[in-house]
């Protein structure tokens, strides 16, 4: 299982780490260098109160077919706009919305994301069965 993240703040990279530490999935920071060869799902932040992140926007534009679902970080204090950045990549690329967390999460919002995974992969291994 491959993670592709953005992460500004380090709240994502926190988030991942979680992830990584309990399962193993390879976890790998967007960069201008990154090339993907591999399916993989994408977390990232919101920024300026309901923003796709620059860094994320150049990542999809280059790599979407290759990303399976996206989550996001971000602050409650932005109400409608909270995590919204995964609403917005979802609704562009026709993408899965797994999972929206806080900051950099809580034990709760890593099982959470962790389970969703699991059961995306189950989804789509009985549609090739």
């Amino acid at each position: 299982m491959t993670i592709y993240y953005d992460s500004r703040t380090g709240n994502v990279e926190r988030f991942v780490r979680k992830v990584s530490a309990r399962t193993g999935w390879q976890c790998l920071k967007i960069s201008e260098d990154l090339i993907v060869s591999s399916p993989g799902h994408l977390i990232t932040y919101t920024t300026k109160i309901g923003q796709v992140p620059y860094s994320t926007g150049r990542f999809m534009q280059a790599n979407s077919p290759f990303i399976l679902t996206v989550s996001s970080s971000g602050n409650m204090n932005w109400g409608a706009n909270f995590a919204v950045a995964a609403d917005k990549i979802a609704t562009r690329y026709g993408i899965p919305l797994l999972l929206k967390f806080e900051l950099s999460g809580l034990e709760r919002d890593v099982n959470a994301y962790i389970e969703k995974v699991n059961a995306y992969k189950a989804q789509l291994q009985a549609l090739v069965m």
